[in-house]
């Protein structure tokens, strides 16, 4: 039974380590550069993200932790994640020189914003939250690529969301975190991730720069801003409970007990 058992978690984390195959994918395609290329990184970008969203349940599922204490799934993951979600992403918005050559160190600022956000301890809460911007770079790297803001635009939405990693905000952990707004946000990212599987096919078929695509991935931010939106109602309830609290400790100056004289 204990063979089964072991034979079971060490398939989850072969499973975590599909990421990584995806990863090694995604640095081929975003090297060679062409627009199939790059599409086809997009999907690779994808896939490690379901990757990502599902491997958490099945550790779970066979108490990988318990079942071989000596190997860390989660040291595994967070190699992964760096690469897919952040240094990926952000070579591929290089690659495809979404802002001037003489931007292109912008990047930078995104980077290193993600490895303090990775390196945080309490980088996710207890009650089931992200704290932080969770570098979902990926995400924003599609947007930019797909609708080509103006290189203004682009940089100050990039460094806008390098400057919230610093704030200990909460983020939804749709696969991780309980409560009705995680729940719409599992529902509504199931059908976010169907619009951007059309996407993905458009891109691959090279209608990358057309009309219905553009207008079928503003279609999409629907959902991104759902997230930021119900994220920072959390953070900003939470802030506002926290301070009433903190209000209901103290008494009134005039009502605190007079201290009694020393000895």
């Amino acid at each position: 039974m204990r063979l089964v058992r072991q034979g079971l978690a060490w398939c989850v984390h072969c499973y975590t380590a599909l990421g990584l195959m995806a990863a090694a994918g995604m640095a081929v395609l975003i090297v060679r550069g062409d627009a199939e290329s790059l599409a086809w990184a997009f999907v690779l970008m994808l896939i490690a993200t379901l990757i990502d969203c599902t491997d958490g349940t099945l550790a779970r599922a066979v108490r990988v932790k318990e079942v071989l204490p000596n190997f860390s799934g989660t040291h595994l993951d967070d190699l992964i994640d760096f690469l897919t979600y952040t240094c990926l992403p952000l070579l591929l918005l290089w690659r495809a020189q979404v802002v001037p050559p003489d931007l292109a160190w912008c990047w930078l600022v995104p980077l290193l914003a993600s490895a303090y956000g990775f390196c945080q301890v309490a980088a996710k809460t207890g009650d089931g939250y992200f704290l932080g911007f969770p570098s979902l770079w990926n995400v924003v790297a599609l947007y930019l690529y797909v609708l080509r803001w103006p290189a203004w635009a682009t940089v100050g939405l990039v460094w806008l969301l390098a400057v919230v990693t610093f704030v200990p905000s909460r983020y939804l952990y749709p696969s991780r975190g309980g409560g009705r707004l995680n729940r719409v946000a599992t529902v509504a990212g199931l059908a976010w991730v169907g619009l951007l599987v059309w996407i993905l096919a458009r891109l691959l078929s090279g209608d990358a720069q057309d009309e219905e695509t553009r207008w079928l991935t503003l279609a999409s931010l629907a959902y991104p801003v759902y997230y930021l939106a119900a994220s920072w109602a959390v953070s900003l309830r939470l802030w506002r409970s926290g301070r009433r609290g903190r209000a209901l400790k103290r008494e009134p100056r005039g009502m605190q007990p007079m201290s009694e004289p020393r000895a």
